[in-house]
């Protein structure tokens, strides 16, 4: 059961202030989404979402009022609303948010909810490295294969801080997958941390036959 929450209140609001109408048609047909939306880009709704928890520093409300917002949601901004206010500061690296996380990847199925968890998880790699690392392992074998793309692409952006045995077990676990979001992950996980370490993409992908012909293709994309 979720609290009410007045800041989830005033958010929606402004969110609603902020409306353009004439965008949401394309935006919802870009998505595929079947949840409307209002007519607010993304930045502005992570904008918005900032200003209005502007002094909120206790984490329990910024949780309730993200958890609010998400599982109430008419349109879809209300959940892009709820993933800023789960990047804000007092929030960010809790491992007690593990499962919020997994909330929103498995009712928010999609690429942009869950590519945005992906960052937070991220985050948690930093703050509880070995108790995700866990938890990472297990998400690759999960029957929902938004639970194993984001475990996949956890590592993303993280260059020389990127756990090698990780990442190699997160993709072996998921090599054969048909899933295209499946074998885009792979490939695009291998592509971002070949900017940081390109011998070592090249030595797995060459270990690696069975890779999709997309994951290699992407993994290799700016390798030669």
């Amino acid at each position: 059961m979720t609290s009410p929450s007045p800041l989830a209140d005033a958010i929606r609001e402004v969110l609603r202030d902020a409306a353009d109408p004439a965008l949401a048609p394309g935006q919802q047909a870009y998505m595929k989404s079947a949840m409307p939306f209002l007519g607010v880009r993304v930045p502005d709704v992570r904008r918005l979402s900032r200003e209005a928890a502007r002094g909120v520093t206790d984490a329990d409300e910024l949780r309730e009022a993200a958890l609010d917002l998400w599982r109430g949601a008419e349109h879809r901004e209300e959940r892009y609303a709820a993933q800023a206010l789960i990047a804000l500061r007092p929030l960010r690296g809790r491992l007690d948010l593990l499962d919020v996380h997994e909330e929103m990847i498995r009712s928010g199925a999609w690429w942009d909810h869950v590519d945005e968890v992906a960052h937070r998880l991220a985050d948690l790699l930093d703050t509880h490295p070995a108790e995700l690392a866990v938890e990472l392992r297990v998400w690759a074998d999960d029957e929902d294969f938004w639970i194993r793309r984001a475990a996949i692409i956890a590592q993303l952006q993280r260059k020389d801080r990127v756990d090698h045995a990780l990442l190699s077990d997160v993709i072996e676990a998921n090599l054969g997958e048909d899933e295209f979001f499946i074998r885009k992950a792979i490939g695009w996980a291998l592509r971002d941390h070949a900017r940081a370490d390109p011998d070592w993409v090249r030595t797995f992908v060459d270990a690696h036959p069975d890779l999709s012909p997309l994951s290699r293709r992407e993994a290799l994309k700016h390798l030669g």
